[in-house]
């Protein structure tokens, strides 16, 4: 290694530590965990750099990431492998949002040179495979490394990117190494409707379910299997470094790894915990909190008052508590208007259904307001993409309760379940 102090990189930083600073959410998530005080999750990148990058030396290498590709002195990966001069890395590619990610949702940064390490970054974001494949031939890259954090829900683009790039890789060649990392708000089971095919989009491309449990590593093996196309020379070659010390059980405070955010609007872990739910919001004509320091934890609109957060209340739904909130979106939705609705506060996680609250949120919310509506897209309802089915918004425009709307997708759900089982890495855990 030159110019790397490996003790210091790899510091222990115990979770007992952090503890402490947990409150709220966290606290009552992490409560009675015993076993995991002075646990820390070790990530692919530092596995991959403890055995001296063995698995990638003698090739060309490219690597797929944005900002949370960190080590635990919170350098980017980029940066690190760099600096060892241990592996030939030529080129780098950049998802939604860009590789170091200034870019706001539904954006990216184009292609650039890196100016700290001097690396061609490639913009995969609006790109389908045929193109991405082209710039694995372009860069000349023999081995493509892919970690970013994900964050549990099918319509997080991220994970999109991913399949996209295994489908190039699949048709140039090129071997594909996940550097797996935690997922932030568990892996211990699937939630949600599973996208049925005539919905595919970027939000969603095969079927999955909509909350997934499962790690990009453990994603990657599923999609290889089930989706990575035969006449894309499917499928790919795949490897996997995995993590050492992961549990499907943690949420992502449990891991002694620090949070970055994945994008601009996911700030912290209550916001993933939420967001299989809540993002279902953009789908509507209610403000998702965008614009706001909390996105998807407050939703709104100009046409609610306090009905709404009075209705939530009454229904006393499992793990989570409303707030009568008022706030002004900055941009998007709403802008500089003044919107009422409320602020989700989960109070026990393991109790608490992203996607069920949400469904009773969007109906308790149509009944109160005539105001609510659905976005129009092209498909022609965005709820259809997010959903991955029309059956989420027949059932609420024909006036079906909670129970009925979730009872529409579990069979799917069971079929998805099956074949989750069939691709997860860890169990109990991995030390």
């Amino acid at each position: 290694m030159t110019g790397i102090n490996r003790r210091n990189l790899f510091r222990t930083v115990g979770v007992s530590a952090g503890a402490a600073t947990l409150t709220g959410a966290a606290a009552v998530a992490a409560r009675g965990d015993d076993d995991d005080r002075g646990r820390r999750v070790l990530t692919g990148i530092e596995v991959l750099h403890r055995d001296d990058y063995r698995q990638v030396r003698g090739e060309r290498v490219g690597l797929i990431s944005n900002p949370t590709g960190t080590v635990p002195d919170l350098r980017h990966e980029i940066d690190l492998i760099a600096e060892t001069g241990l592996v030939d890395l030529v080129a780098a590619f950049g998802p939604e949002h860009g590789f170091r990610g200034s870019s706001q949702a539904g954006g990216s940064e184009g292609d650039y040179t890196d100016p700290r390490t001097g690396v061609p970054v490639y913009d995969t974001y609006g790109k389908g495979p045929d193109k991405i494949a082209d710039y694995f031939r372009d860069s000349g890259v023999e081995t493509v490394l892919f970690d970013i954090q994900d964050v549990g829900a099918r319509f997080y683009t991220y994970i999109w990117t991913m399949y996209d790039c295994m489908v190039a890789a699949a048709r140039t060649g090129v071997r594909f190494v996940v550097l797996d990392r935690p997922n932030p708000i568990s892996g211990v089971a699937a939630y949600g409707p599973v996208m049925h095919p005539e919905h595919a989009s970027f939000v969603g491309r095969k079927a999955i379910s909509q909350q997934h449990g499962m790690t990009v590593a453990e994603l990657a093996g599923l999609f290889n299997a089930e989706f990575v196309p035969a006449d894309a020379g499917g499928p790919a070659e795949l490897d996997v470094v995995r993590m050492k010390g992961w549990r499907r059980d943690l949420y992502h405070e449990q891991t002694g790894q620090t949070f970055v955010m994945p994008s601009p609007n996911m700030p912290r872990v209550e916001t993933a915990v939420v967001y299989p739910g809540t993002c279902l919001f953009e789908a509507t004509n209610l403000s998702e909190g965008r614009g706001t320091t909390r996105p998807f934890e407050l939703i709104g609109a100009p046409y609610l008052d306090h009905a709404w957060a009075d209705a939530l209340r009454s229904q006393e739904l499992p793990g989570v508590e409303f707030r009568e909130a008022y706030f002004t979106p900055v941009y998007s939705k709403h802008q500089w208007k003044p919107c009422a609705g409320v602020q989700l506060h989960v109070t026990d996680r393991r109790d608490f259904d992203a996607i069920r609250t949400a469904i009773a949120m969007i109906i308790s919310a149509k009944r109160v307001a005539p105001e609510f509506a659905w976005r129009e897209s092209k498909a022609p309802y965005w709820i259809d993409r997010l959903t991955g089915t029309d059956q989420v918004r027949r059932d609420i425009d024909a006036g079906a309760g909670v129970d009925d709307v979730v009872a529409g997708w579990q069979q799917d759900l069971r079929s998805f379940r099956r074949l989750r089982a069939q691709h997860l890495i860890y169990r109990s855990g991995d030390r």
